[in-house]
């Protein structure tokens, strides 16, 4: 029988309810790559795994057989190109409106004013999605719509956490500086005099910038207290992105 370890592996640690537990380990191996590896030996997997040497090579055996890692002519091991299909396939199954639609939906039932979801576009910016209100006095803005970066709350917020567009911020500084001090931007009358907008960013996992989640109503039904609610929102979404 195979000697046990005095200390649990990360495998045994995050064992599935009813898995198995080969299979955990072997993917504790794969999960042991952090960004910046390019290759790891056989010593560096058996420490970030807390499995023996022995049972390392084992499974590293099966997984090069399987095209998850392949061996390098200096004895190390990298993440092989299965792991590029099936990155491949995620990519190709995700859906970005099957995130952002429900967010603007939840924003708009909370609110009752319209939500948007822009990215940029070059010098402009992109309506990529969006709820109407259900209130027949609101904003018209579509779906495809260019507008313009330097205006309105969602084009601000672009303008103030995209680092390309550092020429933009130098326009002026001591807002852009308090936007992203804030987290947000709330302007009654700035790219329409009868429009109110609150936006805040959308990053991704990596802490790029995604995009501009923004909520419109009429000036007159400006609520200061909707910020909470773009925020949260904005947060929650981009903890779902790719």
């Amino acid at each position: 029988m195979p000697r046990k370890s005095a200390t649990e592996s990360v495998a045994d640690e995050n064992a599935a309810p009813g898995g198995v537990a080969a299979v955990d380990r072997a993917l504790s191996v794969l999960a042991a790559f952090r960004d910046g590896d390019v290759a790891l030996g056989l010593a560096e997997l058996a420490e970030r795994t807390r499995l023996y040497k022995s049972t390392v090579l084992r499974l590293l055996a099966s997984l090069e057989h399987g095209g998850w890692v392949v061996r390098q002519d200096d004895g190390r091991y990298a993440v092989g190109p299965a792991v590029a299909r099936l990155h491949a396939v995620y990519a190709q199954s995700f859906s970005l409106d099957k995130l952002v639609m429900p967010a603007l939906r939840a924003l708009v039932q909370a609110t009752g004013e319209s939500a948007a979801y822009h990215v940029r576009q070059g010098r402009d910016r992109l309506c990529l999605y969006r709820v109407d209100s259900p209130h027949p006095v609101r904003d018209h803005a579509r779906v495809g719509d260019l507008l313009p970066l330097g205006k309105g709350a969602g084009g601000r917020v672009l303008v103030a956490f995209d680092p390309e567009l550092g020429d933009w911020v130098k326009k002026d500084r001591a807002h852009y500086a308090r936007v992203r001090a804030n987290g947000y931007e709330a302007l009654v009358g700035d790219r329409h005099s009868e429009i109110a907008g609150i936006s805040a960013p959308v990053f991704r996992k990596d802490s790029a910038l995604a995009a501009a989640l923004t909520l419109t109503m009429p000036a007159h039904r400006y609520d200061e207290r909707y910020i909470r609610n773009v925020l949260e929102a904005a947060r929650a979404l981009g903890a779902q992105l790719p």
